[in-house]
This record gives C-alpha cells, structure tokens and sequence, in this order.
C-alpha cells in the first residue's frame, strides 16, 4: 500500500529486526503492556535502614499504578524509537513532500505494523494510536511538543533538558508530563527547526533565535554553554488578534483608560510600551495599533515578526542575524534608516533593546508622530534610565543634559504593562513625559493599577483608579474631537 513513498528494496538497509526492549524473541508473542515480574525489594527507611515488612504491604495502590503508567511509557518510548529508526530507512521522504496527510498516516501505520509483526509485539488499540500518532509528530512534527504547539490554551513552552518540559497557561508555569527520550533526540528537533529556516546551531554557535512556521518565536542554547542539557524557549503566535474590548473585558485596563489611549493614539502621541517579560507588550502594541486610521502608511521593525496590524498600508521589515559565515546581517537600525527614506507616517519597533534607539527617537523627533515600539522596564522612570543607557552604549557622546532633552521631547507617553504573581495581566500605569525641570525629565502619571491585596484562591485584589491629574493633552485631544469628560480624570474615592 502507496509504495509509492517507500523506498526501492535495493536502498534500504537489511537489517534483522531487533525485539523490542523487555519483549521475548519469536515464535513466542508476548504483549508490550506485560511487564515481566519485579522481584520485591525492602524498602529504605529514613537513614538508609532496611525495613523488613513486603514491599506490598506498605506501597499504596497509586504507587503501584503510577510506577505500571511509567514502564508503559517506557516501553513505549522504546519502540517509538525503533519504529522511527525503521520509517526513516524505508519512507522516500522526497516523496512526502507532496503526499496528503491522510495518504502519511495510512503509510506509516502500515510500515509500523509490519514492523511490529516481524518484533512479535502486539499492542492494545489505545497504545497503538498513541504510537502512530508520536510517529507522525516524529516525521513530519517536532515530536513530543508537537501536541503542545497546537493546544491553543499553551502560551509558551519552555524545555530545560530533555526531560522538564515547562508550560504557561494563563500566565502560570506548569511542568508538563511531556519529556524527549535523551539529548540527542532534543537536539535533533532544534536542528530540524533551525535547518528549516536557515540556520545552524552547534558547539561553534551554541545559540540561536529562529521563528517557526506558524510564526511562533523560537530560542535555543545547546551544550556546553547550556550545563544540563539545551534550553529552549518558544513563545506561540497567537492567530487571533486581541482587541482593545478584549483587554477591558480581560480586565487589563479599564474603559476610560482606553478611551484616553484611543485618543493618544489618534492624535499621534509618541508612545512607549514598557514591561517585563511576558508582561503583554507585544498584545498591547497590536491593540493600540488597531486606533491608528486606515489611510496611513505604517511600517513595522521587528526581530520577529508578530505584529499582526489590521491597516490596509503596511510594510513589514525582520531583521536577520548573520548567516554560517557570519555575513549577511540586517540590524533593526539597519531597518529602521531604510525605513525613514519610505515615506512612513508611522514607524512601529517591535522591540527596542540597542543602538537603534537613537533612530527610533530621531524618527519621532523628525516628522513621524505617532510612532510606537516597547523596551523593558519595571517602570515609567526606569524605561526612561533604560532609554539613556542605551544611548550611552550606542557609542554616541552625548551629554547627560542633551540625551534627556532629546528623549523628552520625542516620548508623550509611557504605558506600563505587568505580570502578576497570579499570572493575570494589568496596564499598571499610564504616564505622560511633560518636559524638562532643570536637567530633570518631568512626568505625570494619570492613571495607575492599585494593588488592595489577595484573595484566598491566590488571586490578586485591586483596582484602576486615576490619579486626578488632568492630561497635559487635553488641548490637542480636543483640537483633533477627542473632547475626554473631565471626570475621568477624578480618581475614586
């Protein structure tokens, strides 16, 4: 059956089939989930003493069904290991590229039960569905996260070492019973995904960021800068795009708070999106870019594409490390200057973090009004220090005094966007940059996240409130119709 993607007998290695681990050799067939008998062992008590009673007697029932799960498991592993080593000697994986889906799995269970035949192995249907399908996900996936790329309720995968595989879900870290077999089958899917798009990753060049398919951002750092195994991190791209009624609804910032971002926004305020990792940047980015009129022209500047702007007029730039020889790399500031010779109204940066701060600022200074990019800071202030130290590491001399002035008059505002520790996400701050005050930057912040405390279950108690500072924009909001009622600058009593 569709020999047409299996390889010519006379390219295929002839190799007598192993059993698999645990299981006897033919004529005799034994069933895979039939463990042979482990002798009873005494128990260690605290202190290293041997307790004499049966191990029967004291090891409760879901030990005893747990350690069963865990050999099952094993065994599993075991043959998924070999079928895999089978497929790809007899799969014409050129062949693949073009079959249908249906057409791969029908081909695979039947290479898989051929091989299964000739190890005298006979699995329970549950465990044979599992195994073709780990099979799949092996050929044609990323193997054991596969599953967890598409389970829409997974935000970020993070994998220290084979064998810990982390989640998020709703902004909390959960270690998943998801595991790889060994180092080697780890760094043999961050190979197929760098491969994929071009890059490499070895001893020489241990670390490297790349993007996946479906546009999931993906780092990962091998041996021996990685001391226990590698280290990966992917942040799943979300297909759907998050409006700002989904963020008040969320309960992320507050209706008079988006009121008073939409006009920011349409009236060309220059903004800065700041916050932690994982703190919804990005999210907000997109969701203030949803403010901005159809009928300009914006061009985006990103390390990763995830900006998912709704516009007509929009032009995407990536900026690329560079290639195996080293050559060949486009910087984001490298983006950034091409982009001011393209008649941009807007320039959105998805991220902010080295030289190209000094473009991005003289872009906002420049004629491009409502541009927009996040940097990480735990603060309004502190994106501000955060601002001039990299100013100061981009080489340029400057003064203290003439750095401040400059970063001051190109940043209205500064949007604060936070994590807590019970996973949820708030807007914590919205603060306006004023001005000078000697050779100080002056701020005013208008509305803040009051924290009153926590819940029983964890959950965190506070509260949006303004602070009864009345904007410092109000005269343009009204020049442009955005005519925001006094009270919303009147805080809660």
């Amino acid at each position: 059956m569709f020999s047409r993607y299996r390889k010519a007998a006379a390219d295929r290695k002839t190799e007598t089939p192993a059993p698999a681990p645990g299981t006897p050799a033919p004529p005799a067939a034994t069933p895979a989930s039939a463990a042979p008998a482990e002798a009873p062992r005494p128990p260690v008590m605290p202190g290293g003493m041997l307790k004499s009673a049966p191990r029967a007697a004291v090891q409760p029932a879901q030990t005893a069904a747990a350690d069963k799960e865990r050999k099952r498991k094993d065994r599993l592993s075991e043959l998924k290991s070999d079928l895999h080593k089978r497929l790809l000697e007899q799969l014409n994986l050129g062949a693949l590229e073009h079959a249908s889906e249906a057409d791969l799995r029908a081909e695979i269970g039947s290479i898989s039960t051929e091989v299964l035949g000739e190890m005298a192995v006979v699995l329970s249907k549950e465990d044979r569905s599992q195994l073709f399908q780990e099979l799949y996900d092996e050929v044609m996936g990323l193997g054991p996260i596969e599953p967890l790329l598409k389970d829409d309720s997974v935000n970020d995968i993070l994998i220290n070492g084979p064998h810990q595989v982390f989640v998020e879900r709703a902004g909390k870290l959960e270690l998943s019973d998801i595991s790889f077999k060994d180092e080697k089958h780890l760094l043999r899917i961050i190979d197929k995904i760098v491969s994929a798009v071009g890059r490499r990753v070895d001893e020489s060049n241990p670390y490297v960021d790349a993007r996946l398919m479906d546009g999931s951002r993906f780092n990962a750092m091998i041996p021996p800068v990685a001391v226990d195994g590698s280290l990966v991190s992917i942040r799943k791209f979300k297909k759907e795009k998050l409006k700002i009624e989904d963020l008040v609804r969320f309960g992320a910032f507050t209706e008079e708070m988006a009121a008073y971002l939409e006009a920011a926004v349409s009236t060309r305020l220059n903004v800065i999106v700041s916050g932690g990792t994982g703190s919804g940047k990005t999210t907000t980015l997109n969701a203030l870019s949803s403010f901005i009129a159809d009928d300009e022209r914006i061009l985006t500047i990103e390390d990763t594409a995830e900006l998912q702007l709704q516009q007509t007029h929009v032009g995407r730039m990536e900026s690329r490390p560079p290639n195996v020889e080293g050559k060949g790399a486009v910087t984001q500031r490298d983006c950034l200057r091409n982009a001011l010779r393209m008649r941009p109204d807007r320039i959105i940066v998805g991220e902010t973090r080295g030289e190209e701060v000094i473009d991005m600022l003289q872009a906002m200074n420049t004629g491009h009004d409502g541009s927009m990019t996040t940097i990480h800071a735990n603060n309004a202030r502190d994106a501000v220090s955060r601002l001039e130290n990299m100013i100061a590491m981009s080489g340029i001399e400057m003064p203290l005094k003439a750095m401040r002035s400059q970063i001051a008059s190109a940043v209205n505002l500064i949007v604060q966007a936070s994590r807590l520790q019970d996973g949820s996400r708030r807007m914590t701050s919205i603060t306006e940059i004023t001005g000078m005050e000697g050779d100080v930057i002056s701020m005013q912040e208008i509305f803040r996240y009051e924290r009153r405390g926590t819940a029983p279950d964890g959950k965190i108690i506070g509260r949006f409130n303004a602070t009864g500072v009345r904007s410092a924009y109000s005269d343009r909001f009204k020049q442009w119709g955005y005519d925001l009622p006094a009270s919303i600058y009147e805080p809660l009593p």
